[in-house]
């Protein structure tokens, strides 16, 4: 539930902070006051898009930071914790729950952040945890209600375990059967592409196969046909630089030069000197060394010449028409050691295609089975939400309304094979028809109380937040609203923004929202009501005056009947 939510620089509001808790909250307050505030300020809190316009004129930002109290493990505390975000102790032991805090600025230039556990968090995170958290009806969700879709996510609701079953397989099956009905539709329709491919890949193979290259052959003939196209520039200089360091024609060299260097050092009895004379040794041994190297190299450019140089470059020209084919060796290697396996899968197209043909026929069956169990579980659960929301309705001051829910086949989709209708019959004689057609304003209030009040039953939600679900009913309509909303109390957290004295009657927190004379919204200005002040509340809801005797006398009649 939500204990507590704080909200700053949000529409008319400047600071205020909302005592909430379990139980049913009544919000009320003047027209202008900003009781709709409450519930952009938790819609934000949960993830809805940010709208800067929602901004306090003025102010260079809106905040709003929530306080949840929420069991330490399940859904809720996986989420937070993925975020990175924690769960903060809440009483002596914790009885398994623990303080979550949520917060989210908009700054008035559209930018967004949010919080969740202590930690930064984007918006999906806050949308998830009001999946698990709250249930949010206003004029938007009434008009929600008239969809197909939200017709059958109630009636799905209701169903609890069995429809989520039997939904879950069929969607498994609907998916299985729609990948391979792609599958067989690519290969049917590729049919010819997928021979070009084929062709293609056949010449690719064997001209890779015949031409036999090796892994960075193009590097080490370029730097082969380099050297050869280069011999005689090489040759001069490595022969100069051999000369340099070993002559044979018994001019001065680097290693007579460093051999008569070691020569004088030897004969000398310091032992500082000796060490030298043994690094210069060194130096003399390592230029021998550098002097083979390149009477090596010399001997090799020696033993090749012009006929290597043209069977390099005829490899090369093999190697780079492989290159252009594929745009590198290293890509033209990749197909050889691949491109077999994919033949080999172009090649089967035949038989792949019976196989497949195959697999979706049984594919076909199991989903026929699945659409058939979703549809019979859906019919029964249908029977029951009807007669449930029916009785509800009744309480409701609908005395003669029938409502029915119609389960018709439809087109198939992810969800199933079922058109989910739900149908009102407000009169007796009446004609069942959509809710969408025949319901008022009023009365799609109240078939929507009645149908979330069912379906708390099977699917209780924490927390439920109606903003002005009694718009269009008043009098003994109102009273049995309220009631409803307290019943509906007695197993989640209800918080609801109201405008009627007979709806805020059965509430257990009474929280009033008022604006300040400079017409501000401070901390001070929302508080909760008891005793005379609820009862000026009550009145003013009834009359517009806080001391008529009449409304003060019916406010008590009221808040009696909550007893």
């Amino acid at each position: 539930m939500i204990e507590e939510m704080r909200m700053q620089g949000l529409g008319v509001i400047d600071d205020a902070v909302l005592p909430l808790g379990p139980g049913f909250t009544a919000i009320t307050g003047e027209t202008g006051a900003g009781k709709t505030m409450v519930v952009t300020g938790l819609g934000l809190l949960l993830g809805q898009r940010a709208d800067s316009g929602a901004v306090r004129a003025g102010a260079s930002q809106a905040s709003v930071a929530g306080v949840w109290i929420v069991p330490t493990e399940g859904p809720i505390a996986d989420i937070v914790a993925d975020a990175g975000g924690e769960l903060e102790a809440f009483g002596d032991d914790g009885g398994g729950q623990g303080e979550l805090y949520v917060s989210r600025t908009l700054s008035a230039e559209g930018r967004s952040r949010a919080s969740v556990g202590g930690r930064a968090a984007p918006a999906g995170v806050l949308s998830s945890l009001a999946d698990e958290l709250v249930v949010v009806h206003g004029q938007s969700e009434q008009l929600r209600l008239r969809s197909a879709a939200a017709q059958r996510d109630a009636l799905d609701r209701f169903g609890g375990a069995p429809v989520a079953k039997a939904l879950e397989a069929y969607s498994v099956a609907f998916a299985r059967w729609r990948e391979l009905d792609a599958e067989i539709a690519d290969l049917s329709e590729n049919r010819d592409r997928r021979a070009e491919e084929a062709g293609r890949l056949r010449e690719a193979l064997a001209l890779i196969e015949a031409t036999a290259p090796e892994e960075g052959e193009d590097v080490v003939l370029t730097e082969r046909a380099e050297r050869l196209a280069n011999s005689e520039e090489l040759r001069l200089a490595a022969s100069l630089a051999r000369n340099a360091i070993s002559s044979e024609e018994g001019e001065a060299d680097a290693s007579a030069l460093v051999a008569e260097a070691r020569r004088n050092l030897e004969r000398a009895t310091d032992p500082e000197l000796a060490k030298i004379a043994e690094g210069v040794a060194d130096v003399g041994y390592r230029l021998a060394d550098l002097a083979l190297q390149l009477s090596a190299y010399l001997a090799d450019l020696d033993e090749t010449g012009p006929h290597e140089l043209a069977a390099v470059e005829e490899r090369r020209a093999a190697l780079n028409t492989l290159i252009r084919a594929h745009g590198s060796l290293d890509e033209a290697l990749e197909v050889w050691r691949t491109g077999s396996t994919r033949l080999a899968e172009l090649d089967d197209d035949g038989d792949r295609l019976e196989r497949l043909q195959a697999e979706r026929d049984d594919a076909r069956a199991d989903l026929d089975a699945a659409a058939s169990a979703l549809t019979g579980v859906r019919t029964e659960a249908a029977g029951r939400l009807g007669a449930e929301v029916t009785e509800e309705l009744h309480a409701l001051a609908m005395p003669d309304a029938r409502l029915q829910v119609a389960i018709r086949e439809g087109v198939e989709s992810a969800h199933g094979r079922d058109d989910v209708a739900i149908l009102l019959a407000p009169h007796p004689g009446a004609e069942p028809r959509s809710v969408a057609k025949s319901a008022s304003g009023g009365e799609l209030s109240r078939v929507m109380l009645a149908i979330e009040v069912v379906i708390a039953g099977t699917d209780p939600v924490p927390t439920f937040v109606f903003d002005e679900v009694d718009a269009g009913i008043g009098g003994a309509a109102a009273i049995e609203v309220g009631r409803r909303l307290a019943r509906l109390a007695e197993s989640s957290q209800v918080i609801a923004v109201t405008h009627l004295a007979q709806v805020a009657a059965f509430a257990s927190n009474h929280l009033s929202v008022v604006k300040s004379n400079d017409g501000a919204v401070t901390a001070s200005s929302v508080r909760r009501l008891e005793g005379p002040e609820r009862e000026a509340e009550m009145a003013r809801l009834l009359s517009g005056l806080t001391d008529s005797d009449a409304a003060l006398t019916h406010a008590r009649e009221l808040l009696s009947l909550s007893v």
